[in-house]
């Protein structure tokens, strides 16, 4: 489900919420607004609105902490490209057609995005990225150096693929976590809960209701900005593919 969308949703629930309790405020008998019914609404609205704050807090501290760790991953796979193809260069004109197929594999990931749904996607004749690398491992096994340099330059080229091959996987087997959706719709319902005690006890002139759809329209945003950093590879806060770009700007160089 797109970020937009989320933070719509819940726009809506939180606006529908602040009207369901004007509606009940219109409807109730004075004597269940008075001042000490209005006191332990407050009270009961303070529990849990901190629970809201503090599951609210969580939530943005994990999506920060994904979209963090994704930038992360990032620098660092780009950086083991740029030191698997020195390492391939220092090895000598042997390893030029693995060079290009790894050159080839970071163009695709640029044009197709760097998600756990398009690496591995076939198009046309196009293998999935899990292929290309397994391509690039094969001719760097299929070497046969001639001394210890090349013995050596061989196996460090080994071991920087291999790291690039559990990158991918890694990509794959945690690209579908995104975020936790029952912790979600458990906070969406204690911030309907709060919206509708404002509107049971707010009076229904035009700004206090503005006051109050503003504040939904935050709340709304703030899960926006949740659900759009917990998918760190697409939305509008995505992380940014320019290590890669900057690392393809240097491939092939002798």
């Amino acid at each position: 489900m797109g970020s937009l969308l989320v933070g719509g949703l819940v726009f809506v629930f939180l606006s529908m919420a602040t009207s369901i309790g004007l509606v009940v405020r219109g409807r109730l008998p004075d004597h269940h607004l008075n001042a000490e019914s209005k006191d332990v609404i407050r009270l009961a609205t303070a529990v849990v609105g901190t629970l809201s704050a503090l599951a609210l807090g969580l939530l943005i501290a994990s999506a920060k902490t994904s979209h963090d760790n994704a930038e992360v991953e990032m620098r660092t796979a780009a950086a083991r490209v740029l030191l698997l193809d020195r390492v391939m260069a220092q090895y000598g004109p042997e390893t030029d057609k693995a060079r290009q197929l790894l050159r080839e594999l970071i163009e695709k990931r640029l044009s197709r995005g760097w998600t756990a749904e398009t690496t591995d996607e076939t198009s046309g004749n196009a293998p999935g990225e899990y292929q290309d690398i397994e391509a690039v491992q094969a001719d760097l096994r299929s070497l046969a150096p001639r001394d210890a340099v090349q013995h050596s330059l061989q196996a460090r080229a080994q071991e920087v693929s291999a790291m690039l091959a559990e990158t991918h996987w890694l990509l794959v087997e945690s690209g579908k976590e995104g975020l936790p959706w029952a912790f979600l719709t458990v906070l969406v319902c204690w911030l309907s809960l709060l919206f509708a005690t404002f509107g049971l006890q707010a009076p229904a002139n035009p700004t206090v209701l503005s006051i109050l759809l503003v504040c939904a329209l935050s709340v709304a945003g703030a899960i926006f900005l949740v659900s759009d950093m917990a998918n760190p590879y697409v939305g509008l806060i995505r992380v940014s593919d320019a290590p890669l770009q900057s690392a393809i700007e240097r491939l092939g160089k002798p």
